[in-house]
C-alpha cells in the first residue's frame, strides 16, 4: 500500500518528520562524540530515509531500507580499507535507526522513540556492559538463562486456574513462589556482589514489601551456604522483612477498609514498633561490639569478610518452598470451604500462612461489602498477618539449619505475636 505525500495533512507529515530527525540526532550525537565515521548527520539522514518510505507506504519503506543497506556496505569498505576495521555496531545501530525512522513515518510515536533511546543506551555504555559481561562466570550465566526459562517460558504454559475437579492446585499461582524465590535469590546475589552483606538487609526490607515468606526462605537459604557467617546481617534482613511485611498490610487495609484499618491500627502498630526496637538493639549491639574490637563501624565489619557464593539462586530450595506453598494453599481453600464463615478466623490464619496481603485485601474487599463487620476484618488482617510472621519460623529452621539465628528469630516472632495478641486483645475488650 502507497501513499501520496500530496494527500497527507502537513502537520501530521512535520510531526512525523520532526520525530524521525530528533532520533537520529539523538544517537548521531553518541556516534560523533566517539569520531566515528557515521556521526550526526549519517544517523539524521538515514532516520529522515526511513521516515520517508514509512510516510509513502511498505514498498518505499522496503526500498528505503534496501538504500540504508546500501549506505552500510559502503561504510564498511571506506573503514576497512583505511585499516580502521567493519563497524559491526555502528551498522547494526544505522539499521535500527532507520527502521525507527519508517515507524516515525507511519504515525507510531513510542516505539520509535524507546528504539531510540535504547539504541543511544546500548552506545553509551558499551564500556560498563562489556566489563559487566566479562566477569560473568558460567554459573551466573546459567543462573540467569534459567531464570529466563523459569519466568518467560514454563509459566506462560501453565494453566490459568485451578486444574483438579476438586479446584485446589493452582500451578500458576505456586509457580510464581517458585520464580519469586529465585527472583530474590539472583537479586540477592547481585546485592551481595555489590554492597557485601549489607546488600543482604536492602534484599530483606524490599522482598518484604512483596512477600516476606519468600524473602526469609532465601535469607535462611544464603546463611546455609555461607556456613553460617551470614547470620547477623541475614538476621537483619528478616526483622527489616517482617517490618516490611506489617507495613505493607496495613497499607492495603487502609486503602480498603479505613474503618477496617481503625480496629487494626492498634495490633499493628505495636507488632511494628517490636521490630523497630529489635533493629535498633541489634544496631546498637554491633556498634558496642565494633568498640570493643577496634573497628571503626558496624558496616566495616559487616563488609570485611562475605562468604563466598557460588551460584546466584538454589533450584532446588525454590522448588521445595513452591512445593510447600501448593500445600498450604490446598490447606487454606479446604479450610475456607468446610469452616464456612464460623472459621474466618482459622481461614485466616491459613491464608496468612500463603499470602497475607492476599487474606488482608480479602478481609478489606468483604468488610467494604457489607459482608463482615469492620472490627471482625480488622482481627482478620491481624491473626493473618501473625501467621505471616509463624510461618517464617518452621521455613528458617528448615532452610538456614542454624540453630543461633533460629532461636534469635523464635524471640523475635515471639515478641511480636504477643504484642499484635495484646493489641488485639485491648481493642477488643476497652474499645
Amino acid at each position: 500500500m502507497t501513499h501520496d505525500l500530496t494527500d497527507l495533512p502537513y502537520a501530521p507529515t512535520l510531526a512525523r518528520l520532526s520525530l524521525a530527525l530528533a532520533i537520529g540526532l539523538f544517537v548521531g550525537i553518541e556516534r560523533e562524540r566517539r569520531h566515528k565515521e557515521a556521526g550526526l548527520r549519517t544517523f539524521a539522514f538515514a532516520a529522515l530515509l526511513g521516515a520517508a518510505g514509512g510516510l509513502l507506504g511498505d514498498s518505499f519503506s522496503l526500498l528505503a531500507m534496501g538504500l540504508l543497506g546500501v549506505l552500510v556496505v559502503l561504510l564498511n569498505v571506506e573503514t576497512i580499507r583505511t585499516g580502521e576495521g567493519a563497524e559491526i555496531t555502528t551498522s547494526a545501530a544505522l539499521f535500527v535507526i532507520g527502521y525507527a525512522g519508517v515507524l516515525a513515518g507511519q504515525g507510531h510515536t513510542f516505539t520509535p522513540t524507546l528504539l531510540g533511546v535504547g539504541t543511544a543506551a546500548l552506545l553509551a555504555w558499551k564500556q560498563p556492559l562489556a566489563g559487566f559481561s566479562h566477569t560473568l562466570s558460567e554459573s551466573e550465566m546459567r543462573s540467569a538463562v534459567l531464570l529466563a526459562i523459569l519466568a518467560f517460558v514454563v509459566y506462560p504454559v501453565l494453566p490459568s486456574g485451578t486444574v483438579d475437579r476438586w479446584d485446589l492446585i493452582d500451578p500458576r499461582a505456586a509457580w510464581v513462589s517458585v520464580v519469586l524465590i529465585a527472583a530474590l535469590g539472583f537479586v540477592n546475589y547481585i546485592l551481595l556482589n555489590l554492597y557485601g552483606a549489607r546488600g543482604i538487609e536492602f534484599t530483606g526490607f524490599l522482598g518484604g514489601l512483596v512477600n516476606s515468606t519468600a524473602t526469609v526462605t532465601e535469607l535462611a537459604t544464603r546463611v546455609r551456604e555461607g556456613n553460617g557467617e551470614l547470620g547477623e546481617v541475614a538476621y537483619r534482613g528478616i526483622v527489616l522483612s517482617t517490618a516490611a511485611m506489617l507495613v505493607r498490610n496495613g497499607i492495603i487495609l487502609g486503602l480498603l477498609a479505613p474503618e477496617a484499618f481503625a480496629s487494626a491500627s492498634a495490633p499493628l502498630a505495636l507488632m511494628l514498633a517490636g521490630t523497630v526496637a529489635a533493629a535498633l538493639w541489634d544496631r546498637r549491639h554491633l556498634w558496642v561490639q565494633d568498640e570493643s574490637d577496634g573497628s571503626a563501624s558496624p558496616a566495616n565489619r559487616v563488609t570485611s569478610s562475605v562468604p563466598v557464593v557460588s551460584s546466584p539462586f538454589a533450584l532446588a530450595s525454590a522448588l521445595k518452598f513452591g512445593a510447600i506453598f501448593l500445600a498450604l494453599q490446598i490447606a487454606a481453600t479446604l479450610a475456607q470451604r468446610f469452616l464456612g464463615e464460623s472459621g474466618l478466623y482459622v481461614v485466616s490464619a491459613a491464608g496468612g500462612v500463603v499470602s497475607s496481603a492476599s487474606t488482608v485485601a480479602s478481609a478489606a474487599n468483604l468488610a467494604t461489602a457489607g459482608a463482615l463487620s469492620a472490627r471482625v476484618a480488622g482481627h482478620s488482617a491481624i491473626i493473618a498477618t501473625i501467621a505471616s510472621a509463624l510461618v517464617d519460623l518452621p521455613l528458617i529452621s528448615r532452610f538456614g539449619r542454624d540453630a543461633k539465628l533460629t532461636r534469635r528469630v523464635t524471640v523475635l516472632i515471639g515478641a511480636i505475636t504477643l504484642l499484635g495478641a495484646l493489641g488485639a486483645a485491648a481493642e477488643y475488650f476497652l474499645l
